[in-house]
């Protein structure tokens, strides 16, 4: 089986602490990996090369590998050299920020669809919209997601996940489109793979537990 075989119809899991958290180590975030494995994930998301280093020996399903540099712009893997430093960690998938917009290097998608293509990895393109996802498939993307939704000048966070921009990414597209983004219920996940996803990531509602208490906390408090 590919490794898109192998996480269609299934649940991937994003696990990401950030700078100053009390999860943010690598040895944290392997052992949050191989619980959310037990627990039935098909594969993994994880962010920065020392998490993937540190993790890829422990699991044994496709991990999808990024490096977030910053936090605003294009930062999700935002170069062409970056893309290639995450490749080489053994990740079967690298995920970039596939917007149209400028990359930090000047590249051009393609260029970094084509390095990652020669480590021997495939490319996962987080996308905003519609025509965002069409050039990625376009310039050799092998999974397109709709991760950036919500989260780009140009497009509206809603409660849940950009469920419209699923269906049609999924109807124009010839490669899979991933359902990311604002996930927070099995509802909501089986709902994403009824739009058109061909699988479904979910990060925060799983593994952050500092968000999930603010929720709770809140409705308490309200």
């Amino acid at each position: 089986m590919t490794v898109i075989d192998t996480i269609r119809g299934g649940l991937v899991v994003s696990c990401q602490a950030y700078p100053g958290e009390p999860m943010r180590h690598s040895n944290t975030m392997r052992r949050v990996a191989e619980a959310c494995v037990a627990g039935g994930a098909v594969g993994l998301r994880l962010q920065g090369l020392d998490d993937l280093r540190a993790v890829r020996e422990h699991v044994a399903v496709p991990v999808i590998g990024l490096w977030k540099v910053g936090h605003e712009g294009v930062f999700i893997t935002p170069t062409v050299h970056h893309a290639v430093e995450v490749a080489r960690t053994g990740c079967a998938v690298v995920a970039v920020d596939g917007t149209r917009r400028p990359r930090p290097d000047g590249s051009r998608l393609a260029d970094t669809v084509a390095a990652v293509h020669a480590e021997g990895a495939l490319v996962m393109a987080d996308c905003a919209t519609l025509a965002d996802g069409l050039a990625a498939a376009d310039a050799g993307a092998d999974v397109v997601g709709t991760t950036l939704s919500g989260y780009t000048t140009d497009t509206v966070a809603g409660d849940g996940p950009d469920l419209s921009l699923v269906a049609a990414l999924a109807a124009r597209l010839h490669v899979p489109v991933v359902a990311e983004g604002r996930v927070h219920t099995p509802d909501q996940a089986r709902a994403a793979l009824d739009a058109g996803a061909h699988s479904v990531v979910v990060g925060t509602a799983i593994t952050h537990p500092t968000t999930i208490t603010s929720w709770f906390a809140r409705s308490l408090a309200g």
